[in-house]
């Protein structure tokens, strides 16, 4: 009965999406990025289906290679990574790293089920292959392994498709999920969650982010196949970091000012710091919203007085400075990508999200640099961030008014200010290596064979 409920919400899903994309663009790309994808997944994929072929595929390492003894064609390790959206890809990209790095004669095909992902990292090069996943059901699992014949399978967080997981099960592939977080009020914890529990069953190990998680699925009857090794997140910040390269035109536009930079914020962030930007111009603001479609920017531009555009600026002279930019104090960035980057900058992060539903964003992107890390109330689900705020490097705020004191106390008061960056940066330290845990598992388990 519950799979006949959970096949029923996918194809009401499915026709919800194409409803919406009649007017929604997220919608309409989930829609188009989905439109042949057998057909480009067989293209891709065609060796696979027929090793006879030889088809090549990238760089020598990664080509199929025929024994002449036995007149048999031995195809590359293929690893499947599956993440939601972007948030999962880049918790799952030091993995994908670490095995490309020490398994360099795999192929790694990366999928998104949201556009989101999707269109931000289609280019990304350290995957062979990039596509949406098809939306679940019983003939697309079948049809989509059947093709891609991957021989480990790593899921990153959450997302649980029913078909494609007990069908990797039924077939005995390893099947990983990595940065696993649990919380009781989820369904696996319910007397209505079979379904869902059957679907943790077919992961061969879970890689869980604490040990809160083990303890629930430790009740459920999951207590030989969980590791609780943290969150890859960080192993990820922590390599941004090591390869960090600077932004000259963002260096320049904060020169020796205090500068705050606010990033993946929603109205709701830019209305709560735009007073302030407002009534400080000896100071700089960076702001790089989560949405940056042309009506979004303008109503920033409407909140804070004296702006300028990253796409602007970065085509001013350099070393030229007009009378509009000696007024000039905030900066909107209206590009993706750079954010990751920008906290460098900062003297004062700001993560948005906090006020809003779903709650914070990406902590960890800012505390890196030992930079002290505001943010909104919507918090308590994220544990980085309450973590981040119990080690003295994380900062709620509820009001705009609380936003401001908290500010001019960071300025006002030097030891304060040092020490919630030393706390900031130590926290994100104390807890890199999730990844290496998990490159461990696989080769003590030669899920990939012997290197």
């Amino acid at each position: 009965m519950h799979l006949l409920f959970y096949n029923l919400f996918c194809r009401l899903y499915l026709l919800g999406i194409r409803l919406a994309a009649l007017w929604n663009p997220k919608a309409k790309a989930w829609i188009a990025g989905r439109k042949d994808v057998f057909d480009q997944l067989v293209a891709a994929f065609d060796d696979r289906r027929n090793p006879a072929s030889r088809r090549p595929f990238g760089a020598p390492a990664q080509q199929a290679t025929a024994d002449s003894a036995t007149n048999t064609t031995t195809l590359p390790k293929l690893i499947w990574m599956h993440c939601a959206s972007l948030g999962e890809f880049e918790q799952g990209r030091p993995v994908i790293e670490a095995l490309r790095s020490q398994h360099p004669g795999c192929r790694i095909l990366l999928t998104f089920f949201s556009p989101s992902g999707y269109e931000v990292r289609k280019n990304y090069e350290g995957a062979d292959h990039i596509f949406y996943l098809p939306m679940d059901s019983r003939s697309n699992a079948r049809r989509f392994i059947n093709i891609v014949k991957p021989d480990l399978v790593v899921w990153v967080k959450y997302e649980y498709w029913y078909h494609y997981l007990t069908n990797l099960h039924k077939r005995q592939i390893p099947t990983l999920l990595v940065s696993g977080i649990f919380r009781p009020d989820q369904p696996f914890f319910k007397w209505y969650g079979g379904l869902h529990r059957k679907m943790l069953k077919s992961f061969s190990h879970l890689f869980v982010q604490t040990p809160d998680s083990r303890e629930l699925l430790a009740r459920i009857g999951f207590n030989t196949t969980v590791t609780v090794n943290g969150d890859t997140r960080f192993d990820r910040v922590a390599d941004i970091l090591h390869k960090f390269t600077p932004i000259p035109a963002i260096e320049a536009f904060c020169s020796s000012h205090p500068t705050v930079v606010a990033g993946s914020t929603w109205p709701e962030d830019e209305e709560e710091l735009d007073h302030y930007a407002n009534t400080h111009p000896e100071m700089r603001f960076i702001i790089a919203p989560h949405e940056i479609h042309e009506s979004h920017l303008k109503e920033i531009e409407k909140l804070f007085k004296h702006t300028i555009r990253y796409s602007v600026l970065q085509k001013r002279v350099p070393g030229t400075v007009s009378r509009e930019q000696q007024v000039t104090n905030t900066l909107i960035i209206d590009n993706i990508g750079m954010l990751s980057r920008l906290y460098k900058y900062a003297t004062i992060t700001y993560v948005g999200g906090g006020f809003g539903n779903d709650g914070v964003h990406n902590v960890l992107e800012a505390a890196v640099y030992h930079k002290p890390v505001v943010f909104g109330p919507v918090y308590e689900k994220y544990i980085e961030a309450a973590e981040l705020v119990e080690q003295g490097g994380g900062f709620p705020i509820d009001t705009a008014l609380e936003l401001e004191k908290m500010l001019d106390q960071f300025i006002n008061d030097p030891d304060g200010y040092k020490k919630a960056c030393q706390q900031a940066g130590d926290y994100v330290q104390s807890k890199a290596g999730a990844t290496k845990t998990i490159l461990q598992f696989i080769d003590d388990n030669q899920l990939l064979g012997n290197r």
